[in-house]
């Protein structure tokens, strides 16, 4: 094993609770902790006693960068990202830019996307195939956002949004929805979760039609069921054929 690490860690929500016990023990025995200033703030009070660096939104190169040259003086550096590392995460980036730190080993430990701890907050909506589509078009066309939105509709498959709105990204779940519509009714059974795993944790069902209307923020994650998924007693429920199915076709 190279003596100069670099750990890409996915912290979950942000609480100790719901990170996995290899993050823990990463963040725990590394150096330094690097990230987002939001994410950094949300694992101080767990590993008060690290040097912390960090950067701002917009600023995930010189993040990476930072911890890879850290990592490079003979620092075991931990680059933090919330969920997974490799889910709309850090991973991809810290093997790109890694090729300039050849003596540095890269490690990706993963941890819980939104997509898995807001199912758990719904219900449970993810019990059949779905797919994860990201509604922020910072670094990926507005175009090709529609395109995946209109294939996924049409695939009937559940259907997670991830990063719905900001503060400069008015009106995207609203838009996502009108391209939802032209194929699901306006009758399917969706959820918010929001605040996942952190103070204000709640989490809303509604329909298609409702979810439209709703407020949404960079802090929710959006789900928008296939045409099984029902409201049970207010969660989400999608079936799986288990009622009914021949047995040798459950897997």
């Amino acid at each position: 094993m190279k003596s100069k690490k670099l750990w890409v860690v996915g912290i979950g929500p942000g609480s100790k609770e719901n990170m996995t016990l290899r993050a823990i023990d990463v963040l725990e025995s590394c150096d330094i902790i690097c990230g987002y200033t939001v994410y950094c703030d949300l694992v101080k009070p767990y590993f008060p006693n690290k040097e912390y660096l960090s950067t701002p939104m917009m600023g995930e190169e010189k993040r990476v960068a930072m911890a890879l040259q850290k990592a490079d003086e003979g620092n075991h550096v931990a680059l933090i990202c919330s969920g997974d590392a490799g889910v709309y995460g850090m991973s991809g980036l810290s093997y790109e830019l890694g090729r300039d730190f050849p003596e540095v080993e890269i490690e990706v430990v993963p941890g819980v996307t939104a997509a898995i701890s807001g199912a758990a907050i719904l219900g449970a909506p993810l019990i059949h195939d779905f797919s994860v589509i990201s509604l922020s078009d910072r670094l990926t066309s507005m175009e090709l956002i529609e395109k995946r939105l209109r294939a996924a509709a049409g695939s009937d498959m559940v259907i997670v949004l991830y990063n719905p709105e900001s503060r400069s990204r008015k009106g995207y779940l609203s838009h996502a929805c009108d391209i939802l519509l032209e194929t699901i009714p306006g009758d399917r059974v969706c959820g918010i979760a929001r605040n996942i795993g952190r103070d204000g944790q709640r989490y809303e069902v509604m329909k298609l039609l409702e979810l439209k209307d709703a407020d949404a923020d960079m802090f929710c994650t959006v789900f928008i069921g296939n045409s099984s998924t029902k409201n049970i007693s207010d969660v989400m429920v999608t079936a799986r054929g288990y009622r009914g199915e021949k047995s040798e076709n459950v897997r």
